[in-house]
């Protein structure tokens, strides 16, 4: 288990702009777990992420409807905020297994919430408020996970997000 810490990270720009660079050295079938505090910065994160990815859209948290999916060129990329599930077993209801495949990428917001009905993460991703900005930690949790911290940390400085 191999942990990068970046910090601080200045303002919403560096978030996208760290959220870019996992996009860029993500593989296909990868699931990244965010954690922090409400306005932490998970979906800025995620936004970074899709943009890098082509996605042109609108990309908001899915604080109500629990889900997100984008179909872009590199394969589909499902963005899932659980906040506000009442019961891990509503997943059920979201098909969560329809969307295991090869080639498929989860971004799951407050994954705690669904306790033991999430596959294991690849990556995850912890976001805490520190020193004016924000700190974070990415943690690899398989060798998916390894090798998407290893490009990470080829693409330059992590502090320089």
């Amino acid at each position: 288990m191999n942990t990068i810490r970046i910090g601080p990270v200045a303002d919403a720009e560096a978030t996208q702009s760290l959220g870019g660079a996992l996009a860029r050295a993500v593989g296909p079938g990868c699931r990244i777990y965010l954690h922090g505090e409400l306005g932490a910065g998970k979906t800025t994160l995620v936004r970074g992420f899709l943009r890098a990815l082509g996605h042109r859209g609108a990309v908001k948290s899915p604080t109500y409807t629990l889900m997100e999916a984008y179909a872009l060129e590199r394969g589909p990329v499902y963005h899932l905020d659980l906040y506000r599930l009442a019961d891990p077993e509503e997943l059920e209801y979201l098909g969560l297994r329809d969307l295991e495949g090869p080639g498929v990428v989860l971004l799951v917001e407050w994954p705690e919430q669904g306790g033991g009905s999430l596959p294991g993460a690849d990556l995850d991703v912890a976001i805490d408020y520190a020193d004016g900005g924000r700190r974070v930690a990415l943690t690899a949790r398989t060798a998916v996970g390894e090798q998407l911290l290893a490009l990470v940390h080829l693409a330059g400085d992590p502090r320089h997000f």
